[in-house]
């Protein structure tokens, strides 16, 4: 059964959980992440935090990843939001976002009469804990996929929900993709979940060569289970990002949570209603 194609008005967010941009930026190289590659050009953006929770708060209130030297709109929030708040801050330039009234994007898509469904996979989106629930609670339909390895059943789910939608309401999908986090590992890895080649603090077990290798590796096979869904929304707006990136040891620093440029330097990828996001390097 082909699934029917989203219309220009519905968004999905993918956010690729501690992806660093070295990473996009070499598997984009070796031609090994197609689907992604094909949404729009990748851009060196920097993350508004260097741990899950504090990017994902600021991504609810429209700071999601900018290019900070550029003044375009929507590749800089600054210059102006691809999600602006009423509001919230100066308002920019933003004739081509959304301008929503709540207070966080996803009850302002509410509010404009969206679907609004959201998945998952590290633990600040479990919704059994007090801070998870923050995240998770303004969705319509919100799914904890349970552990940090899960976007088969993630897009199992969001496939389920989806064909439940009433045929021409438009939808906000936010998805957030675990594979791409410590330990990085996906289902049926031809290595074992653990030791993980990065953890925090460092230790004898810390090898940037095969967090590196692995992380590429994740993204490689997570771009193939993408496929369908990103092809589903190529007439909307895509936004792709990493929320934040590890250390791998440099300045003898491992893993996130640490406010450095490995942290908070991310890819970020762009389409709005159909036209993938070019940056004007004359700027």
């Amino acid at each position: 059964m082909v699934s029917t194609p989203m219309g220009c008005d519905s968004v999905l967010f993918i956010s690729l959980d501690s992806c660093r941009y070295d990473t996009f930026a070499a598997a984009s190289s070796a031609d090994v992440i197609p689907n992604l590659q094909a949404v729009a050009p990748l851009h060196r953006a920097q993350a508004p935090s260097h741990f899950t929770y504090g990017s994902h708060a600021a991504f609810w209130m429209g700071f999601t990843p900018g290019v900070a030297e550029s003044d375009q709109p929507l590749i800089n929030p600054k210059a102006g939001k691809l999600f602006r708040m009423a509001f919230a801050g100066h308002g920019g330039s933003d004739r081509n976002g959304f301008e929503l009234q709540g207070a966080n994007l996803i009850e302002g898509f509410r509010h404009r009469g969206y679907r609004t469904i959201g998945s998952g996979a590290v633990e600040w989106f479990n919704p059994a804990t007090p801070t998870g629930a923050v995240l998770g609670q303004p969705f319509d339909r919100f799914q904890f996929a349970g552990n940090t390895w899960s976007l088969a059943r993630q897009l199992a789910w969001i496939e389920a929900e989806l064909s439940r939608t009433p045929t021409g309401q438009p939808v906000f999908l936010f998805l957030n993709v675990g594979e791409t986090h410590v330990p990085y590992w996906y289902e049926g890895a031809p290595w074992p979940q653990r030791p993980s080649p990065c953890v925090a603090f460092g230790g004898e077990a810390c090898d940037a060569v095969e967090s590196a290798r692995r992380q590429l590796a994740c993204l490689e096979w997570v771009d193939q289970q993408l496929a369908g869904l990103l092809a589903r929304f190529s007439r909307s707006t895509i936004l792709i990002c990493a929320d934040h990136g590890d250390c791998w040891g440099e300045d003898g620093l491992w893993e996130h949570g640490i406010s450095h440029a490995a942290t908070l330097t991310v890819p970020l990828l762009l389409r709005v209603r159909g036209q993938p996001v070019v940056r004007d390097n004359s700027i």
